[in-house]
């Protein structure tokens, strides 16, 4: 078995972007606008982290827009080579944005709530690169679509897991106390951080250092 890639969400800067890449991480995440959640920073930030982050290590835009063209508008003004769509898509198609921008990888979010959850990664997973398990509720009045702490049932997630032919992230509480119990029971490509990794809305080494040596150990 491939050992599970890490990626760590809600960069803040270029001190923690150097940091989560110290340890291994091979992804970043880049938080855009969003109705809630951690780790918001503009776009002008976003691009400016991206530029300075080496080839080897992906940058995602995390972004709520559900406007296809708006997304690409977004994406071109970044830099990032994939976009991390944390609701649905609404308006235009997963197509448009490829056409626009054939080098930018598309992982779509699915908020993993029930057995709705499955079909739905079903549906959407020939459409985009990758799926991304969260533990989000776009339901609410004011939508959480991401950066919650909270972990949902990886049972479902193994099913999703099972079922499409796109690597899957798993996401949703994670910390170094869980994650290897969450790679062994969902198997995903990779898991992916926010809170489990941060205090005081800042990266903690101490609590980064703990995970990537669980994910290994796993």
């Amino acid at each position: 078995m491939n050992p599970t890639r890490v990626k760590v969400c809600c960069i803040k800067g270029a001190r923690e972007a150097d940091l989560a890449m110290r340890y291994g991480a091979s992804a970043l995440g880049l938080v855009s606008e969003m109705p809630s959640g951690p780790g918001i920073i503009a776009d002008d930030e976003i691009a400016r982290i991206a530029r300075r982050i080496p080839p080897t290590v992906s940058t995602f835009l995390l972004t709520s827009r559900d406007d296809a063209d708006a997304i690409v508008e977004q994406l071109r003004a970044v830099g990032t080579d994939t976009v991390q769509i944390v609701d649905r898509l609404e308006h235009g198609s997963y197509g448009d944005i490829r056409r626009a921008l054939p080098n930018v990888r598309i992982v779509q979010v699915i908020h993993v709530v029930d057995e709705s959850s499955v079909e739905e990664a079903k549906a959407l997973a020939p459409e985009v690169n990758a799926l991304l398990l969260d533990s989000g509720n776009p339901a609410l009045a004011v939508k959480e679509l991401g950066g919650t702490g909270r972990v949902h049932d990886w049972a479902l997630s193994k099913r999703i897991r099972n079922a499409v032919d796109v690597p899957v992230f798993l996401a949703g509480g994670l910390r170094a106390e869980n994650v290897a119990e969450a790679i062994r029971a969902v198997e995903p490509f990779a898991v992916d951080l926010c809170s489990g990794v941060r205090t005081s809305d800042n990266l903690d080494e101490e609590k980064l250092a703990a995970f990537f040596k669980a994910v290994v150990a796993a």
